[in-house]
């Protein structure tokens, strides 16, 4: 095992991970998962609580998976999508079509989340080509929203410290206007005045309607913990974009595939994109595999204009491997009816949290749906002080909420974006058993969290 570490230390260059937590003597090896728990090179066994990274849907170890690998393997292992089609991808595309809502049928596969994002935009953009709308090319996304890494989608991301180093390569046409953090309806109040719908209006007039190309959001919001937008949101970003003929385009490369408890969080809210983007769920991550489903009437607008084709592609888009894992992983999701599990589990998973909150002074707030809940954290909720600076710094990123998180065997996400939270996203498997198991090591986070607190004033 020592040497495993040293390799890795040597050779292998971790994503999003300090140097200090990589160099670390703790550092975790990860060989081998079974449903909902993974073991590391030394015998420790680990619960998953973040689905991997929001992606490991059905768990781990399923050998229908991997048997639908293997087959396609043996069968086609690669054959480009550039002119060419392939029953793998035929069949996913038309499973995707079939659960995506309204008329969102047309399928463009690519290898990743930020990929997709990519392709959302380039998507919106050769539409507007094609109606002759040469000046729509800037996008309006949301404040502290995670898009991806590749330079297009990083544009999009409004998280400063991923974005910023970074600026001088990315094209100003970007607006950032408010997320839906703190906004709630009251009595009489219509969602229309909520400034999380207002400055998207706003935004579009000031830099002129015939300018943007896309509005972007997710249904759920990653960065900033689980953002669940108020009653009506969506369908004020479906006015907004009508009015000023714009393409709506709706971010689910962690809300698709179960995580809110439906093939697409769009139909949790009643939302109607012109696109949606995915990745993670589709395969639950025993392949990479990202992609769009959009309007029909967006891409026989394509190739009806003078383009006459989306410009765009990768070369591994569509991958026969992925795309057959892709069908073996909807068939399972369908057929075992685990959104149906999601929906009848999420009360238990939430209303534990909310328990975990009642008993720790210092959780701030639990927000989330389905089986995606983020837990923020302070100093004191009866009080209402916030953390200092300092006990920010020493919490997160890498620090000892990390390490509490470690101890407790229980693979959550301690993320610093905007705030100190906990990230939780069960594998969509998870039963009431897990979720229990879950709750109670999360519950000895907080404790030793709570206690660290109050040693450090």
């Amino acid at each position: 095992m020592s040497d495993d570490r040293e390799l890795a230390r040597r050779h292998l260059v971790p994503h999003f991970t300090s140097a200090g937590t990589w160099n670390a003597d703790d550092l975790v090896v990860i060989e081998r998962g079974e449903g909902c728990y993974l073991t590391d090179a030394d015998g420790n066994e680990y619960l998953d609580g973040l689905a991997g990274l929001f992606c490991t849907n059905l768990g781990h170890g399923r050998s229908d998976l991997t048997a639908a690998a293997a087959k396609q393997m043996d069968q086609l292992a690669f054959y480009s999508n550039w002119g060419f089609a392939h029953p793998a991808a035929i069949e996913a595309a038309a499973m995707i079509a079939e659960f995506a809502p309204a008329d969102l049928d047309r399928v463009f596969f690519v290898n990743s989340g930020s990929e997709s994002v990519e392709s959302a935009i380039k998507l919106a953009r050769c539409f507007h080509l094609a109606n002759g709308e040469e000046q729509r090319h800037k996008v309006i996304a949301r404040k502290m929203a995670y898009h991806g890494t590749t330079l297009g989608a990083l544009a999009l991301t409004g998280i400063p410290r991923v974005r910023d180093p970074f600026l001088p390569m990315i094209t100003d046409t970007v607006r950032h206007v408010a997320n839906t953090l703190d906004w709630h309806l009251e009595p009489g109040q219509s969602v229309a005045d909520l400034p999380c719908v207002t400055e998207v209006e706003e935004a579009i007039v000031a830099e002129g309607p015939e300018t943007v190309s896309m509005v972007i959001a997710e249904p759920v919001q990653n960065g900033r913990g689980a953002l669940v937008p108020p009653d009506g949101y969506w369908q004020e970003l479906r006015r907004i974009c009508d009015t000023y003929g714009v393409v709506l385009c709706a971010d689910e490369v962690i809300n698709s595939f179960g995580r809110l408890g439906y093939w697409f969080g769009s139909e949790r809210f009643g939302a109607e994109p012109d696109i949606i983007t995915f990745a993670k769920g589709v395969t639950s991550a025993y392949a990479p595999l990202g992609g769009i489903v959009a309007r029909d009437s967006l891409v026989e607008r394509v190739w009806d204009s003078p383009l006459a084709m989306f410009t765009h592609g990768s070369t591994f888009g569509a991958h026969p491997v992925a795309t057959a894992v892709a069908v073996a992983n909807m068939t399972a999701m369908r057929d075992e009816d685990v959104f149906a599990g999601v929906l009848a589990n999420e009360a238990h998973l939430a209303g534990g949290l909310a328990d975990l909150m009642d008993a720790h002074a210092c959780v701030k707030e639990i927000r989330g749906a389905g089986y995606f809940y983020a837990v923020e954290l302070m100093f004191d909720r009866a009080s209402g002080t916030e953390l200092t600076e300092e006990q920010f710094a020493s919490l997160l990123p890498g620090g000892v909420l990390d390490g509490f998180v470690r101890s407790e065997r229980v693979l959550v996400r301690p993320d610093a974006r905007g705030a100190a939270m906990i990230m939780i996203a069960p594998p969509l498997v998870a039963d009431v058993a897990v979720i229990d198991d879950l709750l109670s090591r999360v519950d000895k986070v907080l404790d030793r969290t709570s206690g660290w607190l109050h040693a450090s004033r």
